[in-house]
Formats: structure tokens, C-alpha cells, sequence
């Protein structure tokens, strides 16, 4: 079965749908505790398989979910961002991992505000937050370098207590 994932460009990025080769980088990324501690990890290889089945799943329940960013020039995997939403959550979040070797690149920043563009202008979702844990200082300073701001904090069914950062709507972005 092929999804229909809509694929998004930059300038460098590719934002595409998850292929079975993208798999061993998310076991790389969830085996470390201290990169995939703010996204549920650690996990075992098992673990990483449910997560990365469970991505291609959201796309086909939900019509969304996270897109594998890779370089344009290369196609090296530099991680994931998109919009998830599991049962329980109270909305849709622009959420965002990097794999090793992306930081202090732009990538990150790049990729999600590409794919909070295509979000707003084609799944009519007008407000986004991003759900950040207390601590992972990263995903703040990224939230805030897109416009987000801190709204409030709130006990996620799945990992307890996280920061909400709403991003600006859809007619604020620049």
C-alpha cells in the first residue's frame, strides 16, 4: 500500500514520507538517552519499530504526521517534523526531532517552518502549538525562533507535564 504523503521542498530540505530505509536512523536516535529523552525515549529497537510504525499509521488515521526531513542535494536524513496527534492529546501539535549531525544548521528551523506553511495553508488548521518537555532547552529556543510563544503547561496523558508553545497564526507569519 503507497500513501498519498505530500512531499514539501526548501531550498535545501526535502520533507517527505517515511520509507522503510529511515527506519535504523530513528533506532540510532531513540537508542540515545539524551537526545530522545524529550520525545518519550529512550526505547529499545522494539520500541523505536512501534514508534515508527506508529507514524505511518497517524498518516493513514489522521491524514498527517510526521515527515522524514532529508538533505536535497544528498538525501541525508537529518530528522523528522510534521503535526501529531494521538488519542488523548487536546489537539494537534508541530512537533520535531534531529537526528545526529543536524544541529546548529538551520535545519530544523527550515523544516518546520515549511511544514507548519503547508500545514496552515492546506489542512486548515488555523492555531499550533508544540507540546515541549520542562528541560529540553533545544526545542524551546527552536519554538521561540519560530515566533512561538510560551501559553501555559498542561499533564500530557503520555508524558506528564509539558510546556505549551502556541506558534503565530497563519496571517501573523512573515
Amino acid at each position: 500500500m503507497k500513501l498519498d504523503i505530500p512531499t514539501v521542498t526548501t531550498k535545501r530540505l526535502i520533507l517527505r514520507g517515511p520509507e522503510p530505509q529511515d527506519f535504523e536512523a530513528h533506532v540510532t536516535f531513540f537508542a540515545d538517552a539524551d537526545r530522545s529523552w524529550g520525545f518519550g525515549g529512550p526505547e529499545n529497537r522494539n520500541g523505536a519499530w512501534r514508534w515508527f510504525a506508529s507514524n505511518i499509521g497517524h498518516w493513514v488515521l489522521r491524514g498527517y504526521g510526521y515527515w522524514t526531513i532529508t538533505d536535497k542535494s544528498s538525501g541525508a536524513l537529518y530528522g523528522i517534523t510534521g503535526l501529531w496527534h494521538p488519542e488523548g492529546w487536546p489537539e494537534a501539535e508541530l512537533g520535531w526531532v534531529a537526528f545526529v549531525g543536524a544541529e546548529g544548521k538551520g535545519i530544523l528551523f527550515e523544516a518546520a517552518t515549511a511544514a507548519r506553511a503547508y500545514i496552515y495553508a492546506n489542512m486548515g488548521i488555523k492555531s499550533l502549538p508544540s507540546y515541549i518537555m520542562p528541560g529540553n532547552k533545544r526545542s524551546i529556543a527552536l519554538a521561540e525562533r519560530l515566533g512561538a510563544t510560551y501559553e501555559l503547561s498542561y499533564e500530557n496523558i503520555s508524558h506528564g507535564t509539558e510546556l505549551v508553545y502556541r506558534h503565530p497564526p497563519p496571517g501573523a507569519l512573515t
